[in-house]
C-alpha cells in the first residue's frame, strides 16, 4: 500500500485553515495544520512533506521569515513552499516571497481548482520519487544478495519498469521546470535545478543497476 503524501498548511487564522483543508481534501493525502511559524518549524522536524503551504502574515514569526528557517535546514531546504498572502500587496511582497525560497505566490482570495491543480503536481513528483527510491534499494538488495537465478532473473525484469517509471517523471519533471524557470525567481530556478538533479541521480544508480553495467564500468576504467 502507497503512503500517502504529507502537505503542511500553515496559517493563523482557523478558517483559512479549514477552507484550505476543503480545497484539498480531494487530492486525498494527509493535511498537516500549524498556526504559527514555531509549529511549522516544530512540525518539519520529525515529519517529510510532499510541499508547504506557508500564508505570509502571522503574528510573531511571518511566512518569510518561517520560510528563511526551512531554507537553512538540511532536512528541510528543498521543500516546495508556496506562499498564500492578500491580494492588495504589490510586487515587492511577491519578490520578497521569491527571494524567501518560495517556489510559487498566490493572492487570496485565490482560485481552488488552480491551487488544488499546483499542489497535486508537487504531491505527484514526490510520491513518484518515493516508490522510485524504494524500489531501487530492493532492486539493489535482490541483485546483490545472493538469492536464487530465478530471484535475480525477476528482479531484472523489473527494470525495464523503473525505467519507463523513472522516464515519466523526467517527462513531468521538465514541463514543471520549465514552469518554475520562466516564473523569474531565483528560488524557483533553484528548486528547478534541485529537482534536474535528483532525478539525474536516480538515473544513474538505475542505469548501475542493469545486466552488465559493472563489466563495462570494469573495461572503461582499464
Amino acid at each position: 500500500m502507497v503512503q500517502k503524501a504529507k502537505i503542511l498548511l500553515v496559517d493563523d487564522r482557523p478558517e483559512n485553515l479549514l477552507a484550505l483543508e476543503a480545497i484539498l481534501s480531494a487530492l486525498d493525502q494527509t493535511l498537516v495544520r500549524a498556526s504559527s511559524g514555531e509549529e511549522a518549524l516544530k512540525a518539519l522536524l520529525t515529519e517529510d512533506f510532499a510541499v508547504i503551504l506557508l500564508d505570509v502574515q502571522m503574528p510573531g514569526m511571518d511566512g518569510f521569515e518561517t520560510a528563511a528557517h526551512i531554507k537553512r535546514r538540511e532536512r528541510t531546504r528543498d521543500i516546495p513552499i508556496i506562499f498564500l498572502t492578500a491580494i492588495n500587496h504589490g510586487p515587492h511582497h511577491t519578490f520578497r516571497g521569491y527571494a524567501a525560497g518560495a517556489v510559487d505566490y498566490i493572492s487570496k482570495p485565490f482560485d481552488p481548482w488552480v491551487l488544488r491543480a499546483k499542489v497535486s503536481v508537487f504531491v505527484d513528483l514526490h510520491m513518484k520519487n518515493v516508490q522510485l527510491r524504494e524500489q531501487a534499494v530492493l532492486l539493489r538488495r535482490e541483485l546483490d544478495g545472493g538469492h536464487t537465478a530465478a530471484d535475480s532473473e525477476r528482479a531484472g525484469g523489473l527494470l525495464p519498469e523503473l525505467s519507463a517509471r523513472l522516464a515519466a517523471v523526467e517527462e513531468q519533471a521538465e514541463v514543471l521546470s520549465k514552469e518554475l524557470s520562466e516564473s523569474g525567481g531565483s528560488a524557483a530556478v533553484s528548486t528547478a535545478a534541485h529537482l534536474e538533479r535528483k532525478l539525474a541521480g536516480l538515473r544513474r544508480a538505475l542505469d548501475a543497476l542493469q545486466p552488465g553495467a559493472g563489466q563495462q564500468k570494469s573495461v572503461e576504467s582499464r
